[in-house]
């Protein structure tokens, strides 16, 4: 902690992936007595669990896309993010620029090295992301959440830390909690989750997995399952059908406290998922996204597979027998899971959030002993002189 107060610019992708890191560091930074401003789009600008403490500017999310009928529009909203980034530079006089990837953060970051403002970029996941990418060379500090970051290039070595990926306070408070007891005859609580918007693929195949495990198992599921709209009475008929107990939704606002309970995961494996479930010790069982940008999903999970916290199956291997045949590896005792779910634990980083913010407070110039603060009653994008709302 520095005992002097500054200012922050944190840019980041309307998306959880590259917004939860972000609120998780603007707390700690207005923890430590400073000043901090959110540049995102019009989704991340709408994502629940933003600090209310916490003004979020809009700029528009420009990208050059393979089609080059688009470029001439994509590159205008780009240099029209980067102006209303500059603008917000004049009046916020940050010490400091972050970027956590997705579309919004490239315009606020190029604003940032185009005017000597000092930089940062953090990395979620193990591929190091398209945007991140373009900025690499340009920033001051590069900030990764895994030991190793695919098409990160050697020659940044001496300027990449280490930090991982910061989660939500709710979700760190549970990292010395007990695993909960499962012992031969008590329940085993499955949680599964599909990302924001549910998947499909879960929907079809756990419920006919789950179904094949042995009586003796199978009679003692208790399951929470995230789900699509448009598959959610299906999935409870299927539930049905084969006597397991199973709570279904489309949105889970207590997912902490789930997380508490569960015994094995089942889902995706977004850089979010592996860093809350490698903060609390949670088995699981995951299925990369198959179209995600460059596999690195599949690459999110090496660290935890490889201790022993997590098996990975390939979408296109995803089967009922397959995913039954991982959970009674996994889950066979109280002694494979517990220690699963001990190597999961150890694959944590519970300091992200103040490694991530000792980072950033390395970074800016002398202290704003008169602080120029953006109005708390300004609606979001005011701040950019009104050219946001326009945006």
């Amino acid at each position: 902690m520095t005992g002097v107060t500054r200012h922050y610019v944190l840019a980041a992708g309307g998306t959880g992936g590259h917004l939860i890191p972000a609120f998780a560091l603007a707390v700690e930074l207005e923890r430590r007595g400073h000043h901090v401003a959110l540049v995102t789009d019009t989704r991340g600008a709408k994502l629940p669990g933003k600090p209310d403490s916490l003004v979020a500017h809009i700029l528009p999310a420009g990208r050059i896309g393979k089609n080059p009928l688009h470029w001439p529009k994509g590159f205008g909203a780009i240099l029209e993010g980067k102006r209303m980034a500059e603008r917000l530079f004049e009046s916020f006089q940050p010490s400091c620029v972050i970027g956590f990837g997705g579309y919004p953060a490239f315009p606020t970051l190029w604003a940032a090295t185009a005017t000597g403002v000092p930089s940062v970029i953090h990395e979620q996941n193990a591929v190091l992301g398209r945007v991140n990418r373009l900025l690499a060379k340009r920033v001051d500090a590069i900030a990764t959440s895994c030991k190793q970051v695919d098409r990160l290039r050697a020659k940044f070595a001496l300027k990449t830390h280490l930090v991982g990926n910061p989660v939500r306070a709710e979700v760190l408070t549970l990292r010395n909690e007990p695993f909960p007891p499962f012992t031969e005859d008590g329940l085993l609580r499955v949680l599964v989750t599909g990302g924001s918007q549910g998947a499909s693929v879960l929907a079809h195949v756990v419920p006919d997995a789950l179904a094949m495990l042995p009586a003796a198992l199978r009679s003692r599921l208790q399951v929470t399952q995230q789900c699509r709209p448009e598959d959610i009475e299906a999935v409870r008929a299927r539930y049905a059908g084969h006597d397991i107990p199973a709570e279904l939704g489309t949105y889970f606002e207590n997912m902490a406290e789930r997380l508490a309970d569960t015994h094995l995961f089942i889902g995706r494996a977004g850089a979010s998922t592996i860093a809350e479930l490698t903060a609390v010790g949670r088995p699981a069982i995951l299925v990369p996204l198959p179209i995600a940008t460059d596999d690195h999903q599949a690459a999110n999970t090496r660290e935890i597979c490889a201790a022993g916290g997590a098996r990975m199956i390939r979408q296109d291997k995803f089967t009922a027998a397959e995913l039954a045949k991982q959970i009674l590896a996994i889950a066979q005792s109280p002694e494979t899971l517990a220690n699963a779910a001990h190597a999961a634990w150890n694959c944590g980083y519970p300091k992200a959030v103040q490694d991530l913010a000792d980072l950033v407070e390395s970074f800016g110039g002398a202290p704003l002993m008169d602080v120029i603060r953006v109005a708390e009653s300004s609606t979001v994008g005011a701040a950019l002189g009104g050219a946001a709302a326009a945006g």
